[in-house]
């Protein structure tokens, strides 16, 4: 934790009135986006393959960017699309 602590606070003067932002962006760039991107992928890919195999491919690819892996789970409790059920055609 001290060497987190010193990570962010690497080149700030905590009395500072901008020392907030500073702390945030040294944190910010502690992220690794670019595993963090390619993870994002997968969980959508995934929810999309979900979403489509219970009729709710939109939802499937919404549920798993916002929610990752829980938005799987979201997609696979709630009910089947039923299929619609027209009428025969009527004869001419």
């Amino acid at each position: 934790m001290n060497d987190l602590l010193a990570k962010a606070l690497q080149g700030v003067d905590p009395d500072a009135p901008g020392a907030f932002w500073q702390i945030f962006a040294n944190l910010l760039h502690l992220v690794p986006w670019a595993a963090m991107f390619w993870w994002n992928l997968l969980f959508i890919a995934i929810g999309a393959l979900l979403g489509r195999w219970r009729g709710h491919t939109a939802e499937g690819v919404a549920w798993a960017a916002v929610l990752g892996p829980i938005g799987w789970l979201v997609v696979l409790f709630r009910h089947r699309r039923k299929q619609r059920v027209l009428p025969p055609p009527l004869p001419r």
